[in-house]
């Protein structure tokens, strides 16, 4: 993704996700977040530290893409996804007064806050160092909110922060968030000027244009590698990517809230674009979703094919279920364009002892352990 940094070797992929739903106090109909006009939504980015590069719309929803990640605006609800130095919290105030001046009088239902464990938290701005720093800045705008860690806290963890006693989102509403790292190399290429010219190619080459059929598509490819891409549905339904590919700190990061009673297979499609070393998967949704009981999908299923899960929490909350769960690549099972399923592999009709092989898709002339890929070809060291 594009962006400065203290260390021009290191872009900090992971993402600080907002979400606010906003209620008019006076039953007022026209309210509605779209009529905040793009000029004022260019202020509010700039203290977020982020700009504009494109816009898409349906009857439904404003999807932007960013220089740092998305925004999306419906007639309630304002979500804002910035990665790298960002300082989003930063506009938390400012966003409830352009929202009172612009749209009137109003309330504020529901509020999320959330973030996986920074790779480098100590090159981010101070309110973003520390969940802790994060919590007391919102503790300051709401007096019940309620803050919450899952995973292991000293090792990869995901934080989120919410309202409680609140009556909540009154619309069914789901989010699914696959965050991904220690990615395929070879998968990378595709995200960098090298290999695709646009957004457009990079989009067709992974396969990302197949996980879910009819998006009004946005992307755009950084130069000289970076990758974002909005796509909307009717219904204000969207998928949003980022794909940091350098191979020392890439990150890809999936998130929708296409509605389905079942995300699995929406899962093996985006692991099976991306082939993450480790990702981990949050599922969001109401008591009124027909998402609402998409755990029991993931709680029977130790093993998604390909990984190992190291750990599977639930939460039952007053207005929300919520999934999460870790995984990590099996050691045992490694990938040649496609996965194997056991200590060894085929490729070409090739066997091959896995513990040979240095990486999970190496392809081309590099040397493997004891065997060689030579164009799909398996050839012994000489």
């Amino acid at each position: 993704m594009a962006g400065v940094q203290s260390d021009p070797h290191f872009f900090e992929g992971t993402e600080k996700l907002l979400e606010v739903w906003f209620e008019s106090t006076n039953g007022d109909d026209s309210f509605d977040l779209r009529h905040i006009e793009r000029l004022d939504w260019e202020h509010l980015l700039r203290i977020v530290r982020c700009e504009i590069i494109s816009k898409s719309s349906s009857d439904d929803m404003d999807a932007y893409v960013l220089s740092e990640s998305s925004m999306f605006i419906t007639q309630k609800r304002f979500i804002l996804k910035t990665c790298g130095r960002t300082t989003l919290l930063l506009a938390m105030e400012p966003l409830i007064r352009l929202v009172q001046e612009k749209c009137g009088d109003h309330k504020v239902a529901d509020v999320f806050y959330s973030r996986k464990k920074f790779a480098k938290p100590e090159q981010q701005h101070k309110i973003h160092r520390t969940f802790e720093d994060e919590v007391h800045h919102l503790d300051q705008l709401f007096k019940n909110g309620a803050a919450y860690t899952l995973g292991k806290i000293n090792k990869d963890c995901w934080h989120l922060y919410m309202l409680e006693d609140v009556p909540g989102v009154k619309d069914p509403d789901q989010t699914i968030e696959l965050l991904m790292w220690d990615m395929c190399p070879e998968k990378m290429k595709i995200f960098t000027k090298e290999i695709s010219e646009n957004g457009s190619e990079a989009t067709k080459k992974s396969g990302i244009i197949d996980i879910i059929p009819g998006l009004q598509i946005d992307d755009f490819l950084f130069d000289p590698c970076g990758y974002s891409m909005n796509g909307i549905l009717p219904g204000g339904y969207y998928i949003t990517i980022h794909i940091t590919p350098e191979p020392h700190c890439s990150y890809v990061s999936f998130e929708s809230n296409v509605p389905q009673e079942s995300y699995y297979d929406l899962v093996h499609k985006v692991l099976g674009c991306f082939n993450p070393g480790k990702f981990l998967m949050t599922v969001f949704s109401n008591k009124i979703s027909i998402a609402k009981e998409s755990h029991k999908h993931f709680e029977d299923l130790y093993r998604l094919k390909g990984y190992k899960r190291k750990d599977h929490q639930f939460c039952a909350f007053q207005n929300y279920n919520l999934t999460y769960t870790m995984q990590s690549m099996d050691e045992q099972i490694m990938t040649v364009d496609g996965w194997a399923d056991g200590r060894c592999l085929s490729v070409n009709g090739w066997a091959v002892d896995v513990q040979s092989m240095e990486g999970r898709c190496q392809t081309g002339n590099r040397w493997t352990g004891k065997t060689q890929l030579l164009d799909g070809q398996m050839t012994g060291r000489e």
